[in-house]
């Protein structure tokens, strides 16, 4: 199984006419995902040939999900336009959108969350400025590259892009029900928690790996949710150890205050509540792998 994303999923492309849009939507193509639809207002009607497929071109989230069923939607969106976006596959109540967009500013990340709690939730969002998730051998909604590795028994959530890839490149080897980057934003939708939540229900998830990073509490919350709620073994990791206090590091969420969202104060709360946590991705990696050896 999965979560959130199978071989079911029916994606439309917000912007999938853009040079991004266009380029991600084929390899997404070529990893097997079912892209029925794109959506840009100034090009509705029109078709746009991608991987060998000819793809039509919706004027509104609304109209491709009346006419091809679609529920989940990537946004591959300007910055400036995410809102406007991103409000409108709220209000069609797509079940699913990842917005892949960086530099969207947090006032409208805030204004658009609120939107999609107003609404009753029905829309769950992953992002902005995150890769995306992807059930390898079933489906791809995003920027995560299929090639890395095949299905297996390992969840993964992680802050980071490129971390996500590592993981993942790291325990090919055993593969993946699904792998979700959540985005290092200050507000963002689907968090650790929300994952969590997911893999432990999920009955072929055997075991979880936890990508955290310095800034905020959504690590140390992640640990309280484990300890209360997750019988699955979870391992961890931090990135992180050797940022300076008060400086920004990447991630617009990602800025050490005092001691409050340091890698240690995570790392200690993570160990706290048994989750092994290691020093490296590397590190992190062998001890899923000793988890799984004694599954």
């Amino acid at each position: 199984m999965s979560i959130f994303l199978n071989e079911n999923s029916k994606v439309i492309v917000q912007g999938i006419t853009g040079g991004e849009g266009t380029k991600h939507a084929t390899k997404m193509l070529a990893a097997g995902t079912n892209i029925v639809g794109g959506v840009n207002a100034r090009k509705a009607g029109t078709t746009v040939g991608i991987g060998g497929k000819d793809i039509t071109v919706f004027g509104t989230v609304e109209e491709a999900i009346k006419e091809t069923g679609a529920d989940v939607s990537v946004a591959f969106v300007p910055p400036k336009f995410t809102k406007d976006a991103v409000i409108e596959a709220i209000d069609a109540e797509i079940p699913l959108l990842v917005i892949i967009t960086e530099g969207v500013p947090v006032h409208d990340s805030a204004y658009f969350w609120a939107h999609a709690v107003a609404k009753g939730n029905k829309t769950r969002i992953i992002g902005p400025n995150c890769p995306g998730i992807i059930s390898p051998g079933k489906s791809n909604a995003g920027i995560i590259p299929a090639d890395i590795a095949g299905p297996g028994r390992i969840g993964l959530v992680s802050k980071s892009g490129t971390l996500t890839y590592q993981m993942m490149y790291e325990l090919r080897e055993i593969g993946f029900s699904t792998a979700i980057g959540i985005g290092g934003d200050p507000i963002i939708g689907t968090t650790h928690i929300d994952a969590l939540e997911a893999f432990e229900a999920d009955p072929e998830t055997a075991a979880i790996v936890m990508i955290g990073e310095i800034g905020g509490d959504a690590e140390e919350r992640a640990a309280a949710f484990i300890a209360a709620n997750v019988s699955k073994p979870v391992v961890g990791y931090v990135a992180g150890f050797t940022a300076p206090e008060g400086k920004t590091m990447g991630h617009a969420g990602a800025i050490v205050s005092g001691s409050a969202g340091t890698a240690q104060a995570k790392k200690e709360a993570l160990e706290a509540a048994g989750v092994k946590v290691g020093k490296t991705p590397s590190e992190t990696a062998d001890l899923m792998r000793e988890i799984i050896a004694g599954l």
